[in-house]
C-alpha cells in the first residue's frame, strides 16, 4: 500500500473533518459514565449518548453528527478482560468513530460516504474491501452493485445466524423491544498469508477479513411479538474503531502495532526494565494504562462495588503485571503522562484531569503490596483448613477477584505445601462472576416505555418551579404492570402521565415526589414520582377509590411539607459542595448525591478522611452562605455559556444543549433542574451529622437542615446530659469525667494482664513437667482453664521455649466452645506439621481450624471428645515419627 503513513491523531482528525464537510456538526465525546442511565455500566459504544435521540425521548438542533467517542468494555456483557494483550484486538478501552442521521440522510449516503472516506481520502485499494448485508436487505444490495460498483461475489448476504428471526450479525436492535434494523458491514482482506475465510463462512474467525465499518439503518420498531413496523423517521448509526482502521493505514496487522500503542509499549519496558518489547505483560499495561486514566478523569475511582469495582480490577491486573515482569516499586501512574501527551490535545478532560489520574494510580499501587499481603494471609487460612489436599475452586477465584492473584500464582502456592487447586470450581466462579456481569449490563431496568407510546405522547411539562397544586392536568397514559392500560380500578397499583405536573420527578439526587393526584369521584395516591423515557413524568401509586381514564382530567397536589424539607436539603448541598472545594481544595468533585426529606449525602472525590477541624470549617461557612441570605437566581443558556458563567456540571448527569443553572450570591453556583428555596436564609441551620469513607478516594458526608438541624441538635445535647448524669458531674466536665475513667480503666486492665501473665507462667512451668518423649520428641496436649486463644498462644510460645524438640497442643474451654492451639519446634519440625496435628484434633471436636508448620490454631466444641483428642496426641505424633 503507497499510503502515506499516518498518526492515529491524524486520523482521528480526517474522520472529523470528513464529516463536518458532508454538514456534520462534530459533537465532542461522552464520558465513559453514561449521564443518567443506570442500565448501563460504562459507555460500550458511540450510540449510548444518542440512545434518548433515537428514542424519541430527546431532540437535538442538528439531524447530522459525527464524533469520537472514548469507550470502555470491560464489564456487562462485553467483558474480554481476560484476552486483552494476548490478541491483536481486543481493548479495554476503545475511540469509536461514529457519524449520525436522526431522520435526515439514510442508506445510500451513509454507503456512499463510507466508501469516499476509505478509498479517495485514505486510498485503502477498492479490491481489498467486501461488504456484508441483511438478507433481505436488498436496498443496500443494489446500492453497493449498481452505486458503488463493488463486485457481486464481494456483496455477502448474512442471514438469522443467532438462532432467531431477526437475530443476526447483520441485524441491530438496542433491546428486545423498540428501534432495531439491517446493518451493511465493510470487511478489509489482509490477504492470503493470513489465515481466515469471508464473513458468513466456517473460517469467518480468522484474522485474513476484518471488520472496520459497521452501518446501521434504524427503520422499524420491533413490538413485543416480533412484528416490525417501520419507523417515520429513519436513522443511520454507524461505528468504526479508531485503532482497528489505524492499523490497516500503518500497513500493520496488530492493533498493538500502531504509533499509539507502541509509544506507551515502550515507555512502559522503560519503566518495568523490560528489554523484550514483544513481551504480553507489556500489551496489557499499554491498554489498561487508557482506561484506567480515562475513567478517572470521567470520575470513576477504585472501589469494591460498581464502576469503581470494575477499576480496580483493570488497575490490578495491570500491576500484576508489571509484578510478573519484576516489578515492586510504583510505576503504572507514570504512564498517565506520556498518555496526556499523545491523547491529551483530543482530549481535554484528560489534561485537566491528569493529576487526579497520577494521584489515584499511585495511591492503588502503594496499596498493592498490602494487597499482596492479604491474599498471602487468606491463603494460608484456606491451605489451613484443607483436608484433602486440594485449594477449592471457590477460595482460588476469591483470591483471584478480590486480591488479584491470578491462578497460576494460587497453583504455584499450593504445589510448595503438596496441595492442588481445583481448577474446574475456579472455572465455574468464573463463569458464574461473567454471567451475573452480563444481567447487570444489559439494557433494561426501572420502567421502560414502549415505543409507540413514547411517539405518540408530547412531553410532560413540569409546573413544580412555581406551585405545589394545579387543576385541569390531562391523563396522557396510565401503565399497569408495565403495559398501557385505558384504565386503572380502585386498589390497582399504576403509573399516571400526565401532559402536565407539579411533581418533581426523582433526578440529580432528589427525591421524587408524593401527594394526591383527585378527580371527580377518584383518588390516586402518588407515592413517589420518576422521569421517565426522558421526558415523561411518572406517577407511581395506587388508586384509592374510583376509576381512572385516558382522559381524564385530575387536581394534583404535592405533599408540600415534603417537598419543602427536601428543598432545604438540595440547596445546602449545593452550599456544601462550594465549602468542600474551599477547604480541601478544587479536586473535589461530586461523586453522588441523595436528597431526600430527612436528610442530605453527599459523595465527593477526597484521598483522606476529612478532620474534625476540616468538617467544623466546612459547617461554619455553609452556616456563614445561610445568614447571608443569598437570593436563588435562574438562569437559562448554552452548555458552554454556562460553564464560562462558572457552573459547576456535575458527576453523572446529562445535559441538553440548554442548562438551568442556579446561583447563590458567590457562593455557589451549579448546572441544576431541582427545586430550591428562594433565599438561603430559608434553609436556617446545618448540621453535619457524620463523616466516611465509601472507596478509595471517595468520601461520604450526611448532614441535616431546617428543622432536622434542630432536632438533631435537641437530641445529642440531651444525650450529653445524659452521660453527666451516669458520669456524677454535670455537661461542662463530662469529657475530664471520662479521661478519668478511662485512665482507671487503663490501670486495672494492665493489672489483670500481669495477673494472668503470672498464672499462665506458673501453669506452663508445671505442664513441662508432664511432657511425653516419643522417639525424641517432647509431646504435649492439655487443657488450661480460664486460658483464651491469646493466652493460649503465650504458654504454647513459652513450652516451646522450654521443652526445646517439641510438639504442643493446647485446648481452653468456655461456654461449651474450645480454643485450640498447636505448635511444633525444634527438630520435630522436619516430622510434624503443627496446622496437620491441630486439624485431627479441631475433627474429633466438630471443629476446624489449620496454619503453619511451627503454629496453628482452631476450634471445637469442649467436651468428652476433647479429652480423649488430647489423651491421643501422643499416639498420632508416634505414628508419624
Amino acid at each position: 500500500m503507497n499510503t502515506p503513513a499516518k498518526t492515529t491523531s491524524d486520523i482521528r482528525r480526517d474522520f472529523l473533518e470528513f464529516f463536518a464537510s458532508k454538514g456534520h456538526t462534530i459533537v465532542p465525546s461522552a464520558p465513559l459514565v453514561p449521564g443518567n442511565d443506570p442500565t448501563l455500566l460504562f459507555t460500550n459504544s458511540g450510540m449510548v449518548q444518542f440512545k434518548d435521540v433515537f428514542l424519541g425521548a430527546e431532540k437535538r438542533s442538528y439531524v447530522r453528527a459525527a464524533d469520537v467517542q472514548r469507550c470502555l468494555r470491560a464489564g456487562g456483557k462485553h467483558n474480554d478482560l481476560d484476552s486483552v494483550g494476548y490478541t491483536a484486538r481486543h481493548h479495554t478501552f476503545f475511540e469509536m468513530l461514529g457519524n449520525w442521521s436522526f431522520g435526515d440522510y439514510f442508506k445510500k449516503e451513509a454507503i456512499a460516504w463510507a466508501w469516499e472516506l476509505l478509498t479517495e481520502v485514505w486510498k485503502l485499494p477498492k479490491e481489498r474491501l467486501l461488504a456484508t448485508v441483511y438478507h433481505t436487505d436488498d436496498e443496500a444490495y443494489a446500492i453497493w452493485r449498481d452505486d458503488i460498483g463493488l463486485p457481486e461475489d464481494r456483496i455477502i448476504r448474512i442471514g438469522d445466524n443467532k438462532g432467531a428471526p431477526y437475530a443476526s450479525d447483520n441485524f441491530w436492535q438496542m433491546a428486545d423491544t423498540g428501534p432495531c434494523g439491517p446493518c451493511t458491514e465493510i470487511f478489509y482482506d489482509h490477504g492470503p498469508d493470513h489465515f481466515g475465510g469471508p464473513p458468513g463462512s466456517p473460517d469467518e474467525d480468522g484474522d485474513r477479513y476484518i471488520e472496520i465499518w459497521n452501518n446501521v439503518f434504524m427503520q422499524f420498531d420491533r413490538a413485543a411479538d416480533g412484528t416490525l413496523t417501520p419507523l417515520p423517521a429513519p436513522c443511520v448509526d454507524t461505528g468504526m474503531g479508531l485503532e482497528r482502521i489505524t492499523a490497516i493505514l500503518q500497513g500493520v496487522h496488530s492493533n498493538y502495532e500502531i504509533d499509539l500503542f507502541q509509544t506507551l509499549i515502550k515507555r512502559a519496558a522503560e519503566l518495568t526494565g523490560t528489554a523484550d518489547l514483544e513481551n504480553k505483560s507489556l500489551r496489557v499495561i499499554a491498554d489498561h494504562i487508557r482506561a484506567c486514566a480515562f475513567l478517572i478523569v470521567d470520575g470513576v475511582l477504585p472501589s469494591n462495588e460498581g464502576r469503581g469495582y470494575v477499576l480496580r480490577r483493570i488497575i490490578r491486573r495491570a500491576l500484576r503485571h508489571g509484578w510478573m515482569l519484576g516489578v515492586r516499586q510504583p510505576f503504572f501512574h507514570k504512564l498517565v503522562a506520556t498518555l496526556d501527551g499523545l491523547m491529551g490535545e483530543a482530549y481535554p478532560v484528560l489534561r485537566e484531569g491528569r493529576a487526579t489520574a497520577e494521584r489515584a494510580l499511585l495511591a492503588e499501587e502503594e496499596r498493592f503490596a498490602e494487597t499482596l499481603d492479604a491474599g498471602m494471609r487468606i491463603f494460608e487460612e484456606v491451605a489451613a483448613r484443607v483436608t484433602d489436599g486440594v485449594i477449592p475452586g471457590a477460595d482460588a477465584f476469591r483470591l483471584y477477584d478480590t486480591y488479584g492473584f491470578p491462578l497460576d500464582l494460587t497453583q504455584d502456592m499450593a504445589r510448595e505445601r503438596g496441595m492442588t487447586v481445583d481448577v474446574a470450581g475456579f472455572d465455574a466462579a468464573m463463569a458464574q462472576q461473567k454471567e451475573t456481569a452480563r444481567a447487570a449490563g444489559k439494557f433494561g431496568g426501572g420502567v421502560q416505555l414502549p415505543a409507540e407510546l413514547v411517539a405518540r405522547l408530547t412531553p410532560t411539562r413540569f409546573l413544580g418551579y412555581d406551585m405545589l397544586e394545579a387543576g385541569g392536568l390531562a391523563v396522557l397514559a396510565l401503565l399497569k404492570d408495565g403495559k398501557p392500560v385505558e384504565a386503572v380500578e380502585a386498589g390497582d397499583e399504576a403509573i399516571v402521565i400526565l401532559d402536565a405536573t407539579p411533581f418533581y420527578a426523582e433526578s440529580g439526587g432528589q427525591v421524587g415526589d408524593t401527594g394526591e393526584l383527585d378527580g371527580v369521584e377518584s383518588r390516586f395516591t402518588v407515592t413517589d414520582t420518576l422521569k421517565l423515557a426522558g421526558q415523561f413524568h411518572g406517577h407511581l401509586g395506587r388508586m384509592q377509590f374510583g376509576r381512572l381514564r385516558v382522559g381524564d382530567h385530575l387536581h394534583g397536589a404535592v405533599d408540600a411539607a415534603r417537598r419543602g424539607a427536601t428543598v432545604l436539603n438540595h440547596s445546602a448541598t449545593h452550599l456544601l459542595h462550594a465549602a468542600l472545594r474551599e477547604v480541601l481544595g478544587t479536586h473535589v468533585q461530586q461523586k453522588g448525591s441523595l436528597v431526600a426529606p430527612d436528610r442530605l449525602r453527599f459523595d465527593f472525590s477526597h484521598f483522606q478522611p476529612v478532620t474534625a477541624a476540616e468538617l467544623a470549617e466546612i459547617e461554619r461557612r455553609v452556616n456563614a452562605q445561610i445568614r447571608a441570605n443569598h437570593a436563588g437566581e435562574i438562569h437559562h443558556m448554552g452548555m458552554q455559556e454556562a460553564l464560562d458563567f462558572g457552573a459547576i456540571a456535575l458527576f453523572g448527569e446529562k445535559y441538553g444543549e440548554r442548562v438551568r443553572v442556579l446561583r447563590f450570591g458567590d457562593a455557589s453556583t451549579e448546572l441544576c433542574g431541582g427545586t430550591h428555596v428562594v433565599r438561603t436564609g430559608d434553609i436556617g441551620l446545618f448540621k453535619i451529622v457524620s463523616e466516611g469513607g465509601v472507596s478509595a478516594g471517595v468520601r461520604r458526608i450526611e448532614a441535616v437542615t431546617g428543622q432536622g438541624a434542630l432536632d438533631y441538635v435537641a437530641t445529642e445535647e440531651h444525650r450529653l446530659h445524659e452521660a453527666a448524669q451516669l458520669l456524677g458531674g454535670n455537661a461542662s466536665d463530662v469529657a475530664d469525667k471520662l479521661r478519668a475513667l478511662l485512665e482507671r480503666q487503663k490501670k486495672l486492665e494492665r493489672e489483670l494482664e500481669q495477673l494472668k501473665a503470672k498464672a499462665a507462667s506458673s501453669a506452663t512451668g508445671d505442664l513441662a513437667a508432664q511432657a511425653q518423649e516419643v522417639a525424641g520428641i517432647k509431646v504435649l496436649a492439655a487443657r488450661l482453664e480460664g486460658f483464651d486463644a491469646k493466652a493460649l498462644r503465650e504458654a504454647m510460645d513459652r513450652l516451646k521455649q522450654q521443652l526445646g524438640d517439641a510438639v504442643v497442643v493446647l485446648a481452653g474451654a468456655e461456654g461449651g466452645k474450645a480454643a485450640l492451639v498447636a505448635g511444633v519446634s525444634g527438630a520435630a519440625l522436619g516430622k510434624v506439621k503443627a496446622g496437620e496435628v491441630l486439624a485431627d484434633v479441631a475433627r474429633q471436636t466438630n471443629g476446624k481450624g489449620g496454619g503453619r508448620p511451627d503454629m496453628a490454631q482452631g476450634g471445637g466444641e469442649d467436651g468428652p471428645a476433647l479429652t480423649a483428642a488430647l489423651a491421643g496426641v501422643p499416639d498420632w505424633v508416634r505414628q508419624r515419627v
